[in-house]
Formats: structure tokens, C-alpha cells, sequence
């Protein structure tokens, strides 16, 4: 977490609510290890990262309804063949993630 408490601290004190996206389990190969911290501000600023930028975008949206709405969520993201196009780790991998807001 100290790779974004620089950031997340300039916009708390900017009066902004964060959401904090932490992998909580990962499975196979995953891109980024369980502890790995990614925060989104409510004016959309990011910083850090959960997938190394696979599925960034959809934690995005996610924390944005955990801001709105202060109930976190836990997501999990992997690949199967019948999901190739969609948001999911390329790197055949499966994480969890779990956002949730930071008051």
C-alpha cells in the first residue's frame, strides 16, 4: 500500500472519497500478488494496480459504485475460452479482487 498513500492522502485531503481495490487471492498465473493495492479517487484519478492493466477498467466502474453507494464488493476475474473478449486475465491466471471505500 505504500506505493499509493502518497497519492491517495493528497486527495483525501482535496476532500475526495477513495476506493481501495486489494488482490485478495490469486490462483494459477497472476500478474500482480495478493497485498497488490489499486486506488481510484471519486473524480476518477487512479494509481497503483491490481492486473498490471487487464482489468484496471472494471475495478474502475466497480469502485465507483463502492464510493457512491459505501458497500464494498468482491470481484473475481479469470479466462475460459468462452470468455476470450471479455475483461479477464490473458495470462490464463484468476484473482480476486476486493474494493471497498476508504473512510
Amino acid at each position: 500500500m505504500k506505493d499509493i498513500v502518497d497519492e491517495v492522502e493528497r486527495w483525501r485531503r482535496a476532500g475526495e472519497r477513495v476506493a481501495i481495490a486489494t488482490v485478495v487471492a490469486t490462483r494459477k498465473s497472476a500478474p500482480r500478488p495478493v497485498g497488490a493495492k489499486f486506488a481510484v479517487s471519486e473524480s476518477g484519478r487512479m494509481c497503483g494496480s491490481v492486473s498490471g492493466g487487464c482489468v484496471e477498467n472494471d475495478v474502475v466502474e466497480h469502485a465507483r459504485r463502492v464510493i457512491a453507494s459505501g458497500s464494498p464488493e468482491l470481484l473475481s476475474y479469470g479466462i475460459s475460452d468462452d470468455d476470450a473478449f471479455t475483461v479477464g486475465l490473458p495470462c490464463g491466471g484468476e484473482i480476486d479482487v476486493f474494493v471497498e471505500r476508504l473512510d
